[in-house]
Formats: C-alpha cells, structure tokens, sequence
C-alpha cells in the first residue's frame, strides 16, 4: 500500500493542523464531560488550575522527552530556536500533563482525583494527531521498520514499512474504549481508570517503538521514549497496585 505523498513544508502544516485539531477536540471533549456531570466550567475555580497545570506540565514534557529521544541534535540546536521549538513526544505530553496536574491540584487545594475525565479527550486527540503522523509519511519520525507483512506502507521510499501511526491509533481506541465501558464498575475508586489508560499506554510504546528506527541507543537497544516509558512504569505501577486491592472483585 502507497500512502499519500506530502512535500516536506505541505506535511509539516497538514501534521501542524492535526495537532490544534487534537487539541481543541480532547478540550471540548473535556468540557462537554463536565456539563454533562453538572460539574463547575473548565475555566472556573479549581477547575481551571487543573486545565493550566495540565497544559504547561504537557508543553514541558513534549519538549523534554523529544530531546531525550533525540541528543545527538543538541549540539546543533545549541545555535538554533528553531531548533528547540521543534519535536514532539505524545509519551512527554502524557506524563509532563500528568505532574502538572497533580501539582496544581496540590496547589489549589484540590484532593478529589480528575484523571478519568481525561480518557475520551486523549483517545480523540491521539487519534486525530497520528492521522497527522501518518500523512507526514517519512518527514516525521513515527513511521515503522521494513516488513514483509501485506499492510506494510510505502512512505515514498520504495518500501513496505509498518505503519505504526495506525498500530498507535488501534491500540487507544481498543485499550481506551473497554476502559471506558469498565468505569461504571470502579464508579468508588475515582483516578483507576485514567491509571491504567496511561500505563497501558507507557507499556504500549515500550513494545510498539522495538520496531521503529533507533533514532539513539541507551543500551540494550532501547530508544529514549522507550527508556522513560520503562521508567515510568516502575514508578507508576505500584499506586495501581496498590488502588486495584480496593477495587471490588
């Protein structure tokens, strides 16, 4: 299969557009979950720190983990904004969101947990944000090793590559749709859903990046994302633990 071919600056806007897209459906999203639960406006109250932390702490870890991903361009980025302005990590954005909101909540005061109402926003925007991967073909860094497998993807080279940008999309709707048709039964543990939608995902890309290009070995072949989602889950998993022993059986 033949994907559609972008000139470089043509993809680098159609990816640009998918990415508002991304945002501003998962924040209507958002905001349409709270009327619905009668609960205060996004922009109101505590609510709205929630939304900042989140915000920030996803724009911080967007950047970061793309440069840990990436270190071999430091040195020619020392010179250049641009350079630093550019690079995107969906992994940086979930976990940077994550520590941004919880210390805004512990800023505001605010104890009750809010992450569940974040699984729709993020199965959205994902979804949207790699079709915007999967357009930009070869002049992002999304795409797949060669196989030999009927669906692989010609991205302009000549050969079949996995179309990992779909493998991604797949994977939320299905992991993040039975979450979301569990919730009802964790209605008293507040926050377990969303704990296990972002683990599930750290364990998914810790998986799916074996086979996409090593942009920089940390050892054992593993990929900075690949290192940081690993991490990640030997800090994250024990609070899931530890709430899955109150979650009727």
């Amino acid at each position: 299969m033949k994907a559609l071919l972008l000139t470089p600056q043509t993809a680098q806007w159609v990816h640009l557009l998918c990415e508002w897209l991304a945002l501003a459906g998962g924040f209507q999203l958002y905001r349409w979950q709270r009327r619905r639960a009668s609960q205060e406006g996004v922009l109101q109250g505590s609510s709205f720190a929630v939304v900042l932390g989140c915000i920030l702490g996803a724009a911080i870890g967007n950047k970061l983990v793309f440069w840990i991903e990436y270190p071999h361009l430091w040195q020619s980025a020392a010179t250049s904004l641009g350079a630093w302005a550019a690079g995107q990590s969906l992994v940086g954005g979930l976990l940077g969101g994550l520590l941004g909101v919880e210390l805004a909540k512990k800023m505001a005061g605010v104890r009750h947990s809010t992450g569940d109402q974040f699984i729709l926003p993020l199965i959205v925007g994902t979804v949207i944000g790699r079709i915007g991967c999967f357009l930009a073909g070869l002049n992002d860094g999304t795409y797949g090793l060669l196989t030999a497998l009927p669906w692989g993807v010609d991205f302009g080279d000549g050969v079949a590559r996995h179309p990992t940008q779909l493998y991604d999309m797949l994977f939320v709707l299905a992991w993040g749709g039975w979450l979301l048709r569990q919730r009802p039964r964790w209605a008293g543990q507040s926050g377990f859903a969303f704990k296990l939608y972002l683990a599930g995902y750290l364990a998914w890309r810790l998986l799916v990046d074996a086979i996409k290009p090593l942009p920089y070995d940390y050892g054992a072949g593993l990929s900075g994302i690949q290192l940081v989602c690993l991490l990640a889950l030997l800090c994250y998993t024990p609070l899931i633990v530890q709430q899955a022993r109150r979650v009727p059986a």
